[in-house]
């Protein structure tokens, strides 16, 4: 019942749901088919050759084996009496109703007006270059077999991709309202800031396979990599620059010497190819680069070593200074600038902390306090 779908015996877990692990009703009545069954070959040609591009590849092969396995025609509605009248009612077929899932899907075109004179149906799915659809795993099926055979019956553009993430899970059960596996996202962002909770998900959820949440997690990602990395690397570099240099940051060009300059340049590109991928904890890796690299440069160059070298006379030591700290500065605004689309405030505040004001950069301070225990959700 609560997927709403019929299933054969071959397809329960142990007699039961697999994705509510709930017993299933045996319901013998007379409705209105759709025939997927004509339409098989054509989606295994589609998803074979990565014309309906479906990702990742795991979800992919699960298409294919289902079509393989043959593809039944299916009930696309119910009796009005089992559906206790809930529904829209099927035309000309008044003792019957239309599956909700049927319409939601159908949805996806009407309501960008297909079928009517507005032109928001032409530009965002008739000939748009891409239509992607992003969906959890346990509706695979309805959007990459069904909705699809639904669009070439109609002839109609297909999506183009379906990307399909795994589940969120508590105490390893998935968040279900109903068996009460929930965390309140909202009271999650209002404890811990928005950002927070974005982070956790992008640094912590893979690609592949689901991801177990506890608040304690979120804080514990939030408090070493905001406090304990961006934090306290914005903070070592514009200690630095007011200590050696009042503040000012030096005029020369970001050394080509250096192994962060390098970093940084190939950073963008690596970022753009994870999110094609659709692999978001990829992505972050990639800019997560940039924060390794630039205590690693600290550590090599030694600011302190050369300031004191600066003070007894040495030209050339107040030259690699310069070199050092101005590319450590852009290193970071590079940083910002790769984490704006991921957690806009936290770059916004790093942002802040490396523009001049009247020629000076701000006193360096804390930018991501540590969370407080008290204010951790349970």
């Amino acid at each position: 019942m609560g997927c709403e779908q019929f299933y054969t015996p071959d397809e329960l877990v142990d007699g039961r749901c697999g994705e509510h692990g709930t017993e299933p009703q045996l319901v013998a009545e007379e409705n209105w088919f759709f025939r997927l069954s004509r339409y098989a070959d054509r989606i295994h040609q589609l998803t074979s050759s990565g014309d309906l591009r479906i990702e990742p590849v795991a979800r992919r092969n699960e298409v294919l084996a289902l079509v393989e396995g043959g593809l039944h025609d299916f009930s696309v509605s119910r009796s009005h009496s089992r559906a206790r009248g809930w529904g829209i009612p099927v035309p000309d077929g008044p003792s019957q109703v239309v599956y909700v899932w049927w319409d939601a899907l159908g949805n996806y075109v009407t309501s960008l007006g297909y079928g009517t004179d507005d032109t928001a149906y032409d530009q965002w799915w008739a000939t748009s270059e891409r239509r992607v659809h992003l969906v959890g795993k346990g509706v695979v099926r309805f959007h990459a077999v069904y909705w699809p055979a639904m669009l070439l019956s109609a002839g109609l553009p297909l999506p183009t991709d379906i990307l399909v993430h795994d589940y969120l899970t508590v105490d390893g059960r998935k968040i279900s309202k109903s068996a009460g596996t929930t965390v309140d996202p909202a009271a999650l962002a209002a404890a811990h800031g928005t950002d927070a909770v974005r982070w956790w998900h992008l640094r912590d959820v893979p690609r592949v396979g689901d991801a177990d949440f506890t608040p304690d997690r979120l804080t514990a990602r939030a408090d070493a990599d905001f406090a304990g990395g961006l934090g306290n690397l914005v903070h070592r570099i514009v200690t630095m620059v007011h200590r050696f240099r009042g503040g000012t940051v030096p005029v020369s060009a970001p050394s080509s010497g250096l192994a962060l300059v390098d970093v940084c340049w190939k950073v963008p590109g690596l970022v753009d190819a994870a999110l094609a991928d659709f692999d978001f904890r990829r992505a972050i890796r990639a800019v997560w680069n940039i924060v390794e690299e630039a205590n690693r440069c600290i550590d090599a160059t030694r600011p302190w070593e050369l300031a004191r070298a600066e003070r007894q006379g040495d030209g050339e030591a107040a030259k690699r200074l310069d070199t050092v700290l101005v590319t450590l500065v852009t290193a970071c605004r590079v940083l910002a600038d790769e984490l704006r689309s991921f957690i806009p405030d936290a770059a916004t505040r790093i942002t802040a902390q490396l523009t001049p004001v009247e020629g000076r950069l701000p006193a360096a301070q804390p930018l991501f306090p540590r969370l407080q225990e008290d204010t951790r959700l349970v």
